[in-house]
């Protein structure tokens, strides 16, 4: 069934939901997408959560509290990419901060490297075994696609290749559903989004999608080995007014 995306539907009033976007947990002074942090900073950001009575969730778990009306006091916290750093160095500070967040994986690059970023460091990926770690504990495995393509530049067959049989290997690799897509570098347009909601996710992560926004194209914030406590403060304030209303999604 042909899924479309109407633009000209007035969004609800609705605000879109406070979603953080992390990549890779490390000590690593070479870094010039900005993509690390360090678990040090990892920890000091879950603290001053904390501190706010705010507790980092997956996408899944926040969603899911909004339809309830019980989200107060909850953020989305996501890490792109799989690396295996997740597992030995993010997700023990998680636990000790009572958290738990989203893994978006590329179900076509187990056990490989981010290929995709010439200028940086050969980052290792999370293998089949490490995914499962994760899952184990409780964190929602989210789809990448497989092979980190600009979706929004890829022939249709590719397209469906990249939502479709990525959605597939996690479901049966982890022997769960898996809800939850991420578009690589953020990108979209309507075709990716009516290719992931016809792909049967029921949200989508993107970054900046502008009019897109919705349940298939959450907007969330990138935050960085930068992300201090003044910094974390006005992305949290601001969020509300620098992102549209949730609304006007797939049909």
């Amino acid at each position: 069934m042909a899924v479309t995306v109407d633009l000209d539907r007035p969004p609800t009033r609705t605000p879109a939901p406070w979603v953080a976007m992390y990549h890779s947990v490390d000590d690593c002074a070479d870094d010039p997408y900005r993509i690390t942090v360090t678990p040090d900073r990892l920890d000091g950001q879950l603290a001053w959560l904390r501190r706010r009575g705010l507790t980092g969730v997956s996408v899944r778990e926040l969603l899911a509290a909004r339809a309830r009306g019980r989200a107060d006091g909850l953020v989305g916290l996501t890490f792109d990419d799989g690396y295996a750093d997740f597992v030995t160095a993010a997700l023990p500070v998680l636990r000790r901060h009572r958290c738990n967040a989203t893994l978006f994986v590329l179900a076509g690059r187990l056990g490989g490297e981010n290929a995709w970023d010439p200028l940086g460091p050969r980052k290792p990926l999370l293998t089949a075994d490490g995914i499962r770690r994760a899952a184990a504990q409780g964190v929602e495995i989210g789809s990448h696609g497989l092979a980190h393509l600009d979706l929004t530049e890829v022939p249709a067959p590719v397209l469906e290749a990249e939502v479709r049989e990525s959605r597939a290997l996690l479901s049966k690799l982890t022997g769960a559903p898996v809800s939850g897509f991420c578009y690589p570098y953020g990108f979209v347009d309507a075709r990716a989004v009516a290719a992931v909601a016809g792909a049967g996710y029921t949200y989508a992560c993107a970054i900046d999608p502008g009019p897109l926004t919705g349940p298939f194209a959450l907007p969330r914030v990138h935050i960085g080995q930068r992300d201090t406590a003044v910094r974390l403060y006005l992305k949290h304030r601001l969020h509300r007014l620098r992102r549209r209303p949730v609304g006007g999604g797939p049909r």
